[in-house]
């Protein structure tokens, strides 16, 4: 008989649930869309009740087709679910009921400006680096549990935990509550990465009480509950069926790559884009996040550069200039961003003079500004849709070099191949952009799957279905993309350098006009 898992990534904008035999072998796949909620220029939340439905329904619907398609399948072969999903920032604020008392501060939030000024000015830094291996950043979500503090009073008084996403979704699954070390790691400021535990030095100095910090710490491949009743017949599984922790999206779509020893790297470009690799040391100084990564031993480290909107500010674009194209791509049945390729495809590299600024979040790293903000430079009358178009992949394609030459020190030696993953690698216009800008070969995964492929080998293994060099080897086949052309990558170093120029030149008109803002919407 043939025994199968499930693997499910809660997204910024989709939940992903897949269903594959022992083997790695995709039986059936499903997925569910929503937004998040911006209530306020910089602020991003979710409602936890949206991720839990969507991944009910994600994996009720994977058993669904399961039964239709494969004849040997029965729901009794499903040894695990492995849950894993976006970084929640904050994490869900819960009640002693464990009932939600706000919307999850999720990773893309940039509202707590005045705590990072906060601690900047009351904690010793180089200690809280030292501890966590992570800085200061409205990014970080001990700075969002603090804006709660500050600005929600009544909620922060009744909380019992902040649960991660994952976490809040195991739970309800299962009533067991657990936190993996990825998703406590990413959380940076409260945890000590030498000891694998909360650091009550630091949660002190922040003025947040341990007892919110769930005690119980597993690693992504720990089976944390069962499967009640309820939540079973829902489902369409046998209640009883082990649950496994998971982990922070970024690190387990890492795995799902193969990325499991030092020197590798890979660079996941969804809503946002994380550029990652594995280590042994922690260094907060190099200006990058760092956790612990879903798979190996404790001194197993995930360190990753990011930009807070990569495939949201195609998104944006798109929806706010291209709805003809949009239009366009309806009435014909094909996918809008093939229209938008193949007439950026037309423009020379670096878009003619054009460069975006991808801030429309703030940033991230390596320049940590919760109040930068997005910019076209260089445009002209002679400038076309299409130029921008290219400027805003190719000026998300520089974020990721950005972060690729500041983290290149600690990593080691890198390999010379860039493994990336997310939505971005079903262009090839784009693939070859990447190409050129950072230099490198690009290898993508041949199959659709990123993070929930990475979580069902983590369920795999978390069950013992297999061992420590199966997850090395990985479930998926790695395919060249794009080379780099030397005629490109040589246009392209001089656009870069002016792209690293402009956010210095530009930081202080930012500054002014984020306050300017904030003042409108106070």
């Amino acid at each position: 008989m043939t025994d199968y898992v499930i693997g499910v990534d809660i997204g910024t904008q989709s939940t992903k649930a897949l269903l594959t035999d022992a083997r790695g072998r995709i039986v059936a796949q499903c997925a569910k869309g929503y937004q998040p909620d911006t209530p306020r220029p910089l602020w991003a939340e979710q409602w936890p009740q949206v991720w839990l439905d969507a991944v009910a329904d994600a994996i009720a619907g994977c058993v669904a087709k399961a039964k239709r398609t494969e004849r040997e399948f029965a729901a009794e072969r499903v040894r695990g679910i492995c849950i894993g999903g976006l970084y929640g920032g904050s994490g869900i604020p819960v009640d002693d009921r464990m009932q939600p008392l706000h919307p999850c501060l999720i990773w893309m939030d940039r509202r707590a400006t005045a705590e990072v000024d906060q601690v900047r000015a009351t904690i010793d830094l180089d200690r809280l680096g030292e501890i966590t291996g992570n800085g200061v950043d409205s990014y970080y979500g001990y700075t969002k549990m603090l804006w709660l503090r500050d600005h929600r009073p009544d909620v922060f008084a009744k909380t019992r935990a902040f649960l991660p996403p994952n976490a809040f979704v195991i739970h309800a699954l299962s009533g067991e509550i657990a936190v993996d070390r990825s998703s406590a790691g990413n959380i940076g400021g409260v945890y000590d990465l030498r000891a694998g535990t909360w650091s009550r030095e630091m949660l002190d100095a922040l003025g947040i009480p341990a007892s919110m910090m769930p005690q119980r710490l597993v690693a992504s491949s720990d089976v944390v509950g069962r499967l009640t009743p309820p939540a079973a017949e829902r489902l369409g599984l046998p209640a009883g069926t082990p649950i496994i922790a998971g982990g922070v999206d970024a690190a387990v779509a890492t795995l799902a790559a193969g990325v499991t020893r030092p020197g590798q790297h890979v660079a996941m470009i969804g809503s946002s884009m994380c550029w990652g690799y594995i280590t042994h040391e922690a260094d907060a100084r190099r200006g990058l996040v760092c956790m612990p990564h879903v798979f190996g031993g404790l001194n197993d480290l995930y360190v990753f550069g990011g930009a807070s909107t990569a495939g949201a500010a195609v998104t944006w674009f798109r929806d706010q200039f291209c709805r003809d194209e949009t239009q366009a791509a309806v009435t014909r049945g094909v996918d809008v961003h093939e229209l938008l390729d193949s007439a950026a495809r037309g423009i020379p590299p670096g878009a003619e003079g054009v460069l975006f600024l991808p801030y429309l979040m703030g940033e991230r790293s390596p320049i940590w500004d919760g109040k930068a903000s997005g910019a076209f430079v260089g445009l002209t009358l002679y400038h076309r849709r299409e130029h921008l178009y290219r400027a805003v992949l190719e000026g998300v394609t520089f974020a990721l070099r950005h972060n690729i030459d500041a983290g290149a020190a600690g990593a080691g030696t890198l390999h010379e191949d860039l493994i990336v993953v997310g939505g971005a690698a079903h262009s090839d216009l784009w693939m070859h952009i990447i190409a050129d800008i950072t230099g490198r070969r690009v290898l993508t995964i041949e199959q659709d799957v990123e993070a929930a492929m990475g979580a069902a080998l983590l369920a795999a293994y978390g069950v013992g279905l297999i061992g420590d060099d199966d997850v090395r080897r990985g479930w998926v086949t790695l395919v060249p993309r794009a080379m780099p052309q030397r005629a490109a990558v040589d246009r392209y170093e001089r656009a870069f350098a002016s792209y690293k120029a402009l956010y210095p030149a530009l930081q202080a008109t930012m500054h002014d006009l984020h306050e300017q803002r904030a003042a409108e919407h106070a």
